[in-house]
């Protein structure tokens, strides 16, 4: 393989606190690259960060970075993604944080995704 050959090799990435990933994160994953052919994409689960059961797939970030952003204002890469995941969005995701980049944004960047808040319980606790 090439240098550039890995250099489009896309980067995917599932993270879950607990030991196997689900099927939530799975379908997240699955849709974010046929849809948009991320270069980068992680899938996030932090729903362990929240009051819910062990093993839910409520909470997620998502990184994704892809060509198909280039031109979009963020807010419009913010809703591509929500209409990919509809289905997710409304069958369980409660949270969907989303952090869209250009390839040329994330080459440029320090590839370095801030941690989300902890949970506050809701209703302004």
């Amino acid at each position: 393989m090439n240098t550039l050959q890995r250099l489009r090799t896309p980067t995917l990435r599932l993270v879950n606190m607990g030991t196997e990933t689900g099927v939530v994160a799975n379908s997240i994953q699955n849709k974010l690259q046929t849809a948009l052919e991320a270069t980068h994409l992680e899938v996030i689960n932090e729903s362990y960060m929240h009051n819910v059961p062990k093993g839910a797939e409520t909470h997620f970030k998502v990184v994704v970075v892809s060509d198909k952003f280039d031109g979009l204002a963020l807010i419009k890469r913010h809703r591509l993604v929500n209409d990919i995941l509809k289905e997710e969005l409304k069958n369980g995701v409660h949270a969907l944080s989303i952090v869209a980049k250009t390839t040329k944004q994330w080459d440029e960047s320090e590839k370095i995704v801030e941690s989300s808040p902890s949970c506050r319980g809701g209703f302004g606790k």
